[in-house]
C-alpha cells in the first residue's frame, strides 16, 4: 500500500513550525493531586501508578533533568542530531495548588537551553481563571495545557476514581479557550464499564469542543494499581489489540482534521505494565492502525470536516 498521510501528528505539527524535529523532555515537578492528599480522595485514579504516569526525578532541579534527558537523547541515533526540545511537566497534577508554584514552575522553565516550548499536564478541576491568566502569558508561543479527560460519561468517571465530571472538563476546556490556551485532552479507550461505541461518543463530544489537540490511550493495566487488583480479580479484562486498533482508526475520522495527534496508542513505561502483553509495543500497535486507515481509506476528519478528500496529501 503506497505511504499516505492520513492524521496530523505532533511531529509533522512542531516541524511546520520549528522547520526542524522537537522533542519532548519529560518534566517531574514534584506536584501533588487533590485526589492523593485527601482534599478528594486518597486513592488516586484506579489506573495511575505510584510515579503518577511520570519519570519519577522529582528530587532534581528541572536543570539536571533536562540534562539528564539531553545527554540520553544525544545518544541515541534517532535523536543525536535534535536541538529543540518542549518540556513535558508530566507526572500528577501541575496545576494544583496556589496560582504563585505554577508561576514558580514556568519561571524555572525559562532558561532551559533549546526550550521551545513547554506542556503542563493537570486534571480539568485545578484550573481557573488566575492561573489560565499565567498560562496564557507564557513567552512561547508552543504551549499546550494537557486535560486528562479520559470519558465523557460520568459513571465510568466515578468507577475509576476520577473525582471531578465531564462538565468540569467541559468547563476547563472553553475557559482555556477563552484565554487562548492551546489544550490537548486525553481520552482512554477500554475504560471499565464501557464499550467501544462509549468511547467513540467520547470522541464525537470532544469533537465538539474547542480542543487543539488530542491523545488516544489503550487502557493498560500498571503494575502496583488498584485496577491491577480488579484485573487479577476477574473484574476487569483489557481489550485485545485488535479491538482498540479498529476504535483508534475509528477515532480518527471522527476527531476534526485541524486537531493535532500527540499520541494514538498508550506507551507503558518500562516494567510498569501488568497486561496487556500487546501493549508493550507501541510501534507495532501504529502500525497496525496505519494499515487499517489505508485499507479503508480513512483519514482524520473523514466523518467531522474533511468528507470531501483526505486533506493531508
Amino acid at each position: 500500500m503506497k505511504n499516505v498521510t492520513r492524521y496530523r501528528t505532533l511531529d509533522s505539527w512542531l516541524r511546520s513550525r520549528h522547520g526542524e524535529k522537537v522533542q519532548k523532555i519529560p518534566l517531574d515537578a514534584g506536584s501533588g493531586c487533590p485526589n492523593r492528599d485527601g482534599t478528594l480522595g486518597t486513592g488516586g485514579c484506579s489506573f495511575c501508578n505510584a510515579l503518577g504516569s511520570g519519570s519519577g526525578r522529582s528530587r532534581e532541579s528541572f536543570d539536571e533533568q533536562w540534562e539528564y534527558w539531553r545527554k540520553r537523547l544525544a545518544s541515541s541515533p534517532r535523536t543525536r542530531n535534535v536541538k529543540r526540545y518542549l518540556g513535558y511537566i508530566q507526572s500528577f497534577t501541575n496545576t494544583y495548588g496556589p496560582a504563585s508554584r505554577l508561576a514558580s514552575l514556568l519561571r524555572e522553565l525559562e532558561g532551559l537551553p533549546g526550550l521551545v516550548g513547554a506542556c503542563i499536564g493537570t486534571r480539568p478541576d485545578c484550573v481557573d481563571e488566575e492561573k489560565m491568566a499565567l498560562l496564557a502569558s507564557v513567552p512561547w508561543s508552543e504551549f499546550w495545557l494537557e486535560l486528562g479527560v479520559q470519558s465523557y460519561r460520568d459513571d465510568t468517571l466515578t468507577r475509576i476514581n476520577r473525582r471531578h465530571s465531564a462538565a468540569d472538563a467541559e468547563k476547563a476546556l472553553r475557559l482555556a479557550a477563552s484565554y487562548g490556551v492551546k489544550t490537548c485532552v486525553h481520552l482512554m479507550a477500554g475504560l471499565p464499564g464501557e464499550s467501544g461505541n462509549d468511547f467513540l461518543d467520547t470522541v464525537r463530544w470532544t469533537s465538539s469542543l474547542p480542543v487543539q489537540g488530542v491523545k488516544l490511550h489503550n487502557l493498560y493495566v500498571p503494575q502496583g494499581t488498584a485496577l491491577e487488583q480488579e484485573w487479577k480479580h476477574g473484574g476487569y479484562a483489557p481489550m485485545e489489540q485488535e479491538e482498540y486498533v479498529e476504535l483508534a482508526a475509528r477515532a480518527l475520522t471522527l476527531l476534526p482534521s485541524s486537531v493535532v495527534m500527540h499520541r494514538i496508542t498508550a506507551d507503558p513505561a518500562p516494567g510498569e505494565l501488568a497486561a496487556p502483553d500487546w501493549a508493550a509495543d507501541k510501534g507495532i500497535t501504529v502500525m497496525h492502525i496505519d494499515r487499517l486507515l489505508a485499507y479503508n481509506d480513512w483519514w482524520q476528519g473523514k466523518d467531522c470536516d474533511a468528507k470531501d478528500g483526505n486533506p493531508f496529501l
